[in-house]
């Protein structure tokens, strides 16, 4: 997350496109590619490798790109991607007559990534990767037609007729049948081009959609859909309230709106219908691919582990596939048995002997397994954050490893809502994992919540801590499961 991913802030403030321009300037010059990195294409050996741009698997005999590089432990690693989700602009392909393996690919597979390099080669003659705009640069490229609102540009609404298209602000998949916006304008080349955006993903600062009903297809979608829309244009005119469309803040500015209090977000999450497949929860937590940092505040994390807004994630293993039908568990108490007393990534062990072998029935039957786990001491031990990020995310590793499947994790790790303090959205028992996974490190799955559920052992009864997780299950309306019942005899 997401993806890769891999997959912005949950704050409804959207910084403008210049900033945001930057920042992909930034991160696709060479010295975010640490190390030398070899590229090459095959055809999918099996279809149990997962794409690193939208998160998709790669199907068997697909052809793909890899990028590896020299692992500081010592080995090759090696990120595949979908030909079409290929980074070619951190990792440029020319001349592609020398990626590994070109020779044995077939000639129109060839043609195909030569044109991939001829469209890197004109991105880069258009905007060169190394440029970072300065802030005159900037609020010159805002008021650009080309930057800003395109001449003769139109939006508009609709359901996805397919789940082919991708969304331009996150590159994950849009399911069928999933409200999405477009932009549409005029090619040099004669015909209509249409970009397409999840709802949240929408660039409202460079394409106003306001008035709302004027929009193209804001007629055929239902009610509530609409005030959806509705509610996207207030936030925008209050961001434009905010931070001009023309104004490009310093970093401390920048800064300030990115931890901005979220109360209002948290209050508006709990009051939206949950998601069940298509719907969304919330339409004012906005995701972004760019917001996804490698540190929580001054902790820094394993290579494989990355953080969004208050929550850390684990990336894709190899052979974990996006699912309609999720298992998902809570982890201490449910999984593992842990102690507050005990810090450490070893101090643990399972919860149940029969854990192993229900989790790799589960993968087997198609699940994806997801875990969700709140730990609020890594945000409140200031003095200690390295040591309680170590101790978390080593023990959702080794458990992994013990139980050989691969399993995606995110950790809540913000504070329960207390005296001057705000509820964090992503904390259990509110459903902001839930979303995040299911919008945004699913691939566009609308998930089936008959065959879905959930397993935590906070639920309420007269020894337990507390009902987190019962009320989590409530609040996305899943099956849920105390431990001793579906781990049991």
């Amino acid at each position: 997350m997401l993806v890769s991913l891999l997959p912005r802030n949950p704050s409804s403030f959207l910084l403008p496109a210049a900033v945001r321009f930057a920042r992909a300037s930034m991160s696709a010059s060479p010295a975010a590619s640490a190390g030398k990195v070899t590229v090459s294409v095959e055809y999918a050996k099996s279809g149990r490798s997962s794409c690193k741009g939208c998160s998709a698997s790669i199907a068997k005999g697909a052809l793909r790109l890899g990028a590896s590089a020299r692992d500081p432990r010592g080995y090759d690693s090696t990120k595949w991607y979908h030909v079409a989700c290929f980074p070619a602009s951190s990792h440029p392909l020319g001349p592609v007559e020398k990626v590994e393996g070109f020779e044995s690919i077939k000639d129109d597979d060839r043609e195909q990534l030569r044109e991939l390099e001829k469209n890197n080669k004109r991105d880069q003659t258009a905007i060169s990767p190394l440029e970072v705009p300065s802030p005159k640069k900037a609020k010159a490229h805002l008021s650009s037609p080309e930057a800003g609102v395109e001449e003769n540009a139109s939006v508009s609404v609709e359901y996805a007729k397919s789940a082919r298209s991708t969304c331009k602000g996150c590159s994950v998949s849009i399911a069928k049948g999933v409200l999405r916006l477009g932009v549409s304008v005029r090619d040099p080349r004669g015909f209509d081009s249409t970009k397409w955006y999840h709802v949240t993903c929408f660039p409202t600062s460079s394409h106003p959609l306001g008035p709302i009903e004027k929009v193209k297809g804001f007629d055929s979608i239902k009610d509530d859909d609409r005030e959806l829309l509705r509610e996207l244009e207030k936030d925008n005119k209050r961001e434009e309230d905010t931070v001009g469309p023309q104004e490009v803040p310093s970093p401390k500015k920048a800064n300030a709106l990115i931890s901005s209090p979220k109360v209002e977000v948290a209050e508006k999450l709990r009051k939206v219908t949950p998601s069940t497949g298509n719907k969304r929860i919330s339409p004012l937590i906005h995701f972004s691919a760019s917001d996804i940092k490698k540190t929580y505040k001054d902790a820094t994390l394993p290579t494989h582990w990355k953080v969004f807004d208050t929550v850390i994630f684990r990336e894709q293993d190899e052979g974990l596939h996006a699912s309609a039908k999720i298992a998902a568990f809570d982890f201490d108490g449910c999984l593992a048995k842990t102690s507050v007393k005990s810090i450490g990534a070893d101090k643990w062990s399972l919860q149940h002997n029969s854990i192993p072998d229900k989790l790799q029935r589960l993968y087997n039957d198609g699940y994806k397994l997801v875990i969700f786990t709140n730990e609020s001491n890594i945000e409140r031990w200031k003095n200690k954050r390295q040591q309680a990020v170590d101790s978390k995310v080593g023990r959702l590793d080794n458990f992994i490893e013990c139980v050989k499947v691969p399993i995606q994790v995110f950790i809540a790790c913000g504070i329960g809502k207390g005296k001057g303090t705000p509820d964090d959205p992503f904390r259990k028992p509110n459903p902001g994992m839930w979303w995040l996974m299911t919008e945004h490190f699913n691939s566009g799955i609308a998930i089936d919540m008959d065959q879905s559920f959930y397993v935590g052992d906070a639920a309420g009864r007269e020894n337990d801590h507390s009902d987190a997780d019962i009320e989590f299950a409530k609040a996305i309306d899943l099956k849920f499961h105390v431990p001793e019942e579906y781990f049991g005899p």
